[in-house]
């Protein structure tokens, strides 16, 4: 007599499989050995310092700059949903849009990272942005050309699970 099949686990993450709408920027990230935890999973910080490299990348690409001076914003906040754990040598594909609604001198940035062999998201990031004028040392209205193209860009956070 056969045993009977057993089903498969449930997935790690309740979330979607890997996400089939691409977002405005996009890199790939190798996890190198000295970005493991002692349970040899990506540490959690490292996850932070993604988020930076997209939130640059997109954001110097949108004022048509490669330098970091030209960066007019501070961070308000940031966030991170852990969703499966992430091996040594894995490469994630990291994404950032900004998210619906903008504020008048503040957006949102929400980013997701995919597990390319797995197919999965593994984790989901979000910061909020304050447009920043570094001399005055205060906020300032988001400028018109940057507003518009993160307008076009911009995608649903609920959508997101933010």
């Amino acid at each position: 007599m056969t045993p009977p099949s057993t089903p498969p686990p449930p997935p790690l993450s309740s979330t979607p499989p890997h996400p089939t709408l691409p977002w405005p920027h996009s890199r790939r990230f190798r996890i190198q050995y000295a970005e493991l935890d002692v349970l040899n999973h990506l540490n959690h910080a490292v996850y932070f310092r993604f988020m930076e490299t997209l939130r640059c990348e997109y954001y110097l690409g949108l004022r048509r700059s490669i330098d970091p001076h030209d960066l007019d914003i501070i961070i308000a906040e940031a966030r991170c949903r852990y969703l499966a754990p992430v091996t040594y040598a894995a490469e994630l594909v990291g994404e950032v849009a900004p998210a619906h609604p903008l504020g008048r001198t503040s957006f949102s940035l929400v980013y997701r990272f995919s597990n390319e062999r797995e197919r999965v998201v593994t984790a989901r990031g979000h910061t909020a942005i304050v447009a920043y004028d570094y001399l005055k040392g205060s906020k300032k209205p988001i400028p018109e050309l940057v507003r518009a193209a993160l307008d076009r860009d911009a995608v649903n956070a609920q959508d997101e699970g933010w």
